[in-house]
């Protein structure tokens, strides 16, 4: 009953969290199946969680870095970490992969949903989904977002956050060490080559992607899009406008090119 009560107090106090994490699994859900979906989450998290765990004892991979145990009374924790903290990898790296998925996967008939100004119809076929371009730039969106996220999570104090973790020396990214976003980085290719192994080995079929699967993989965009702007929000409501400015032209080029990738010119039909 404690333990419920805990749980309950959890999503009370982080419900943002949960809002994104009830949005992956819907949009996963939508894409990949339910039979997916619990794998992908599972994988990350547990892989969140190991990584977390050793980096608060030895450094690695995320480099040192202390939860302070602020929260105990409010939220769930397992062992020192909070719950909240290793379950958002999951939904975030879903996003990255949704996000770089856009970026490339090949198209079926390009020219053809030019000319009736439809969504581009991506192939979301198996070789490519889990291809090693795809690996790669899922993790760079991963380790990408962080570098909005932990700056203005490390100023948990002046928001609603709470100042739950701190660096023992800070780092030159407004405060957050570069090793931080390399165990992003590790999470995120560890993850994902779990994953990616079962994928190509599970026989259960893939939803029905109607009208499209770019129309599944926006809604991954969505969530993606939705947390930056959600800690972009929070960035610019504290006063941190230097650190809110780098990480809003970090995303410019970014999404002026996703923008060109999934609403192509238009080009007048030949006379």
């Amino acid at each position: 009953m404690e333990l419920v009560l805990l749980l309950f107090k959890t999503v009370w106090f982080r419900p943002y969290v949960f809002v994104f994490l009830t949005a992956f699994l819907f949009s996963a859900g939508a894409l990949i199946g339910w039979p997916r979906t619990w794998r992908f989450w599972l994988i990350s998290w547990i892989t969140a969680f190991v990584c977390e765990f050793s980096s608060t004892r030895n450094g690695f991979p995320f480099g040192w870095y202390h939860y302070n145990g602020s929260t105990v009374a409010q939220e769930l924790y397992l062992t020192n970490i909070p719950f909240m903290a290793s379950i958002s990898f999951s939904f975030l790296l879903y996003a990255s992969y949704c996000v770089a998925l856009l970026f490339l996967l090949p198209i079926r008939s390009a020219s053809d949903l030019i000319e009736t100004r439809r969504l581009p119809d991506l192939h979301f076929d198996l070789p490519c989904r889990t291809s090693w371009p795809v690996l790669a730039l899922t993790v760079l969106f991963f380790a990408y977002i962080d570098m909005v996220i932990d700056p203005v999570a490390l100023r948990g104090d002046r928001w609603f956050l709470g100042k739950i973790y701190y660096y023992p020396v800070p780092g030159v990214h407004f405060g957050v060490p570069i090793a931080n976003y390399v165990g992003w980085a590790v999470v995120g290719t560890l993850s994902l080559l779990i994953y990616f192994l079962l994928d190509r080995r599970l026989r259960s079929p893939l939803p029905m992607h109607h009208p499209s699967s770019t129309h599944r993989l926006l809604l991954g965009a969505g969530l993606y899009y939705g947390v930056l702007a959600f800690n972009l929000g929070v960035t610019f409501w504290i006063g941190e406008l230097l650190q809110g400015t780098v990480g809003l032209l970090m995303y410019v080029p970014v999404t002026a090119v996703l923008f060109f990738r999934i609403l192509p010119p238009q080009t007048s039909a030949s006379s």
